[in-house]
């Protein structure tokens, strides 16, 4: 199974896809239904620990481990739990 980091780097770093096109989905306490989701527009860095988010306060970091699933041009091509 691969990580969801691994994920978000290769659809990041390759030339045939638009990192634009993917929606990051992950546990936010407090949040309608504790999740929240973000755009790739949106993300500013993947760091090794954490991904980096813009938020209406600056920079915020989201820890790889509270992502839920990771969304492609619509698509669902990973959550967690599952062997994709």
């Amino acid at each position: 199974m691969r990580k969801s980091r691994e994920l978000l780097l290769r659809i990041f770093h390759d030339p045939r896809c638009r990192f634009s096109g993917v929606v990051v989905c992950y546990i936010d306490r407090g949040a309608p239904g504790d999740e929240s989701c973000v755009e790739g527009d949106r993300i500013r860095g993947l760091d090794s620990q954490y991904m980096e988010v813009e938020s209406a306060v600056g920079k915020s970091p989201i820890p790889y481990h509270r992502i839920t699933r990771v969304i492609y041009e619509g698509k669902p091509v990973w959550e967690r739990g599952s062997k994709k």
